[in-house]
């Protein structure tokens, strides 16, 4: 199947907006296991991208992990790397190009679930070899951004230009604190928004302790145990009054509306710098186990960007699906979608045909996730 064939197969549902877009280059490698030199193959994809150091050299780099769910929760017992968490081999081999690129100081984030524990703890419990990663570089960190940690006495304020449901977030000091923000996220779809990747990770930075299911009415609870469903998805009652509160409160409260607004928004508050995709091995049905008929699957592709929207684009139709269905079509059957709302925000290029694919062919990185 050739790149046109492909685009044709997809089909052109909504048109590409009048007005340009940024759009960056994208690469897609072949990598079948985490064995692999992973170091060798995203050297290769930064070079085909134009180089690491110009991007990191000097800087403070922050990587949003995607540690979604609990880790107690697996899929017939398999490691949480090959199903739906970052792996810990491609978080190692992406600290050590960015310390042998200059990078000044690397620091992982995640916004834990259902708790404010420190980070390290958390991927302890998930498998992790912890002092094996932090000897990756020279200065590594890591930082649960769930609540208030780290000795810091507010949280950053980020705005949202042409906000769809919040005008603002407030975000630990980690995401202002930062150079350069990277996504690394998994190849996987997702059960309100169709496909989750490096967009939809940043959904994650949100702390509980403002946004959760507990979180204070006034102020925030800096020792949140529970997620952000009745907030985020549901928008059954407000963040903390600390925080902004929604523009507008009658809006629809269907999680299919909700949850990739935010997450556009998010991306528009807190731009991604650097976005990764890990497509080795992934779920194929929704985006953890606690989805019902999810499965393991292995694409062997791995995708990387310097526009989120973009990189997106390009890995949902790697994953066989058509990035401009709108909602009601497709993989979108249930909800808006992600990536033409964020075209709404301006953030960037949802259209295959502005955006240039280097390394492996798109055809031939096809996944057809079902």
């Amino acid at each position: 199947m050739t790149r046109r064939e492909l685009l044709a197969a997809l089909g052109t549902a909504v048109a590409a907006p009048a007005y340009a877009l940024p759009a960056a280059p994208v690469s897609i490698a072949r990598c079948r296991s985490y064995d692999e030199d992973l170091t060798a193959i995203l050297t290769g994809m930064f070079d085909q991208l134009g180089g690491l150091s110009r991007l990191v050299q000097g800087k403070t780099v922050t990587i949003k992990l995607n540690l979604t769910g609990s880790p107690a929760l697996r899929i017939q017992g398999r490691a949480l790397g090959v199903t739906h968490y970052t792996h810990p081999k491609t978080a190692a081999a992406m600290t050590a190009l960015l310390d042998r690129a200059g990078a000044r100081r690397i620091r992982f984030v995640e916004s834990c679930w259902a708790s404010a524990a420190p980070l390290e703890e958390y991927l302890l419990e998930s498998g992790w070899n912890v002092r094996a990663l932090k000897s990756a570089g020279k200065t590594v960190e890591f930082v649960n951004t769930n609540a208030l940690t780290g000795g810091h006495k507010q949280y950053s304020r980020f705005k949202v230009a042409g906000g769809l449901v919040f005008p603002a977030y407030d975000l630990h000091p980690a995401y202002e604190q930062t150079d350069v923000f990277v996504s690394m996220a998994k190849l996987k779809n997702h059960e309100t928004c169709g496909v989750t990747l490096s967009m939809k990770n940043i959904f994650g930075i949100t702390p509980a302790s403002i946004y959760g299911d507990d979180a204070g009415r006034d102020e925030p609870n800096e020792r949140p145990a529970k997620g952000r469903v009745d907030t985020c998805h549901l928008g059954k009652r407000q963040p903390a009054k600390s925080a902004p509160g929604e523009l507008h409160p009658q809006s629809s409260r269907d999680p299919g509306y909700r949850m990739p607004r935010i997450t556009a928004e998010l991306n528009a508050a807190r731009p991604i710098d650097i976005a990764f995709i890990d497509g080795v091995e992934t779920l194929t049905g929704g985006e953890g186990p606690w989805i019902r008929n999810v499965k393991p699957v292995r694409p062997g592709i791995l995708l990387l960007g310097t526009n989120a929207v973009s990189t997106d684009t390009v890995a949902t139709a790697a994953m066989g699906y058509d990035p401009r269905a709108p909602r009601g079509q497709g993989i979108f059957k249930n909800c808006d979608n992600t990536l033409l709302l964020a075209e709404q925000l301006r953030l960037g290029s949802a259209d295959l045909r502005q955006i240039d694919v280097r390394g492996l062919k798109l055809a031939e990185a096809l996944y057809r996730f079902g």
